[in-house]
């Protein structure tokens, strides 16, 4: 247990981390899945649902002045950037400030900005709030990446945090039906079934809220931060609550770390930390996000239109195609995560991206010989994205767990942002470009673009991925403030091998 009192500036010697890490799987990590993984089908459905509706706002009795190539294109854009920006401006508090503060304030955030998407009345406005709702749900990435990791065990938190970052493919299976629904104009308007879509993702929002109430701050947080007391009374509850489920006590927890309290730690740290110290996690940590933020930001936003232009499906059925996709999507991270915790990270995570990468490069060749249509496209797409979002989650999970305990959300904003900035806001702008020249040749060229930066970042991979499979977080990476070496707590950890 804790060996001093709950204030910065003492040094604590504490087995809260090998306590957290030997727990077995209980009620009580559902709740924590259910309050904090909900976001991400949130995420699915705002992605999903912008695309789908795209052709509709651009028709003139949608309510709205716009285009279908400045929804897929520029709007697409500023949610995106919004996502960046909001990721580095929360992710430096939730550090700061605490997981469970900022995994409150940033999904308010997102509720509020997609509540007034549905009062749009106008292109800036509309351009406006898709900004703001990718700033709220930017810093959800870090705040929820960064709890969900500290909470569960080592010898589940590669499947869950896959399965958890995949579920933003529920969320577009929602986006895909709800669209077919709002596009009827046999049962809403024109000009009202758009909104409509963007008011219940503010309902189911403000019901997550309320859930995530009942979720506790990190321990590992507390710890560091001088409230140890706080944490000590968590990590008991936890454990009262599943001797209690399973009837019997929980073996003894192996493994302590001995570390200074402080509050904060600054911008040269980190940087010092995360380029220097471990600039080939670094490295890998921008290999993964490139590519799997320029396939997947480029071809969602994009898919409805290569649809309708290229194999004329009709407006108001582009959702059944996108539904069958948003499964794939999701069958690969729930089949494919847990081995990501047996046969390991390196492994997989190579394996993931250069397969969807050189399955990518067959569908282009198909689609550029013309021997596809809306079934097979949709059929190739589902083969390709079985693996690729298996291993654009394992990008979350990795940057989450690679960096100590001190830098972890900021790492994974940092990452995020830089990564999908450079995949994510050209992307879009690429993609829209390409696809809306109506040209088979221009549709292929982003293809291969996708494909070529997935399958470089799988090759990276390869060489840089870090062994974190059933280790403990401390082991992985040593907390800046530990004054010990960190222990091996948790099944299977093994001892760190340095700074990379």
């Amino acid at each position: 247990m804790a060996t001093a009192q709950a204030e910065t500036g003492r040094t604590v010697t504490t087995d809260i981390p090998a306590r957290l890490d030997r727990l077995p799987w209980s009620r009580w990590h559902w709740t924590i899945v259910i309050g904090l993984g909900t976001v991400w089908i949130l995420d699915g459905l705002e992605v999903t649902v912008v695309g789908s509706i795209a052709p509709r706002l651009s028709e003139p009795d949608s309510g709205l002045p716009i285009t279908s190539g400045q929804v897929t294109g520029l709007a697409a854009a500023l949610y995106v950037a919004g996502a960046c920006l909001g990721a580095l401006f929360w992710g430096r508090l939730t550090d700061l400030w605490g997981r469970k503060k900022l995994f409150m304030i940033t999904l308010a955030v997102y509720l509020g900005a997609t509540a007034l998407t549905a009062f749009s009345f106008d292109t800036w406005w509309f351009f406006l709030c898709r900004f703001l709702t990718g700033f709220g749900i930017g810093g959800e990435y870090a705040a929820i990446n960064s709890a969900i990791d500290e909470l569960i065990p080592a010898l589940y938190r590669g499947r869950v945090d896959l399965i958890i970052n995949g579920s933003f493919w529920l969320g577009a299976v929602g986006g895909s039906l709800l669209s077919i629904v709002a596009l009827d104009t046999s049962i809403f308007p024109a000009d009202l079934g758009w909104r409509l879509t963007f008011a219940l993702g503010a309902v189911l929002a403000l019901v997550i809220l309320l859930v995530r109430r009942h979720v506790p701050e990190s321990p590992r947080w507390l710890l560091i931060h001088g409230r140890d007391d706080e944490a000590e009374r968590i990590v008991t509850d936890i454990e009262s609550k599943v001797e209690a489920e399973r009837g019997e006590p929980l073996p003894p927890a192996e493994g302590e770390i001995t570390i200074r309290q402080r509050r904060s730690v600054t911008f040269v740290e980190i940087g010092r930390t995360v380029f220097a110290k471990y600039r080939r996690r670094s490295v890998l940590g921008f290999s993964l996000f490139i590519g799997q933020a320029f396939l997947y930001n480029a071809i969602t936003f994009g898919f409805g239109a290569i649809l309708t232009t290229f194999f004329d499906v009709p407006t108001g059925n582009t959702g059944y195609y996108f539904a069958v996709i948003a499964v794939g999507n999701f069958m690969g991270p729930l089949l494919l995560g847990r081995l990501f915790d047996t046969v390991g990270r390196r492994v997989m995570i190579s394996s993931t991206y250069l397969l969807s990468g050189l399955l990518l490069f067959g569908t282009a060749w198909l689609f550029d010989q013309g021997t596809l249509n809306a079934t097979t496209m949709t059929a190739c797409w589902c083969a390709v994205l079985f693996f690729a979002s298996a291993g654009a989650s394992s990008a979350y999970l990795t940057v989450s767990e690679i960096f100590p305990m001190e830098t972890r959300a900021m790492s994974i904003a940092f990452f995020y942002a830089l990564g999908t900035a450079a995949g994510g806001i050209s992307g879009p702008l690429l993609f829209a470009e390409l696809t809306g020249t109506g040209k088979v040749g221009d549709t292929v060229l982003a293809f291969q673009i996708g494909a070529s930066l997935m399958c470089l970042a799988g090759l990276v991979a390869a060489f840089l991925a870090v062994r974190a499979e059933r280790r403990s977080l401390e082991d992985i990476a040593r907390p800046l403030t530990a004054v010990a070496e960190p222990p091996s707590a948790g099944a299977g950890a093994a001892k760190s091998s340095g700074t990379e």
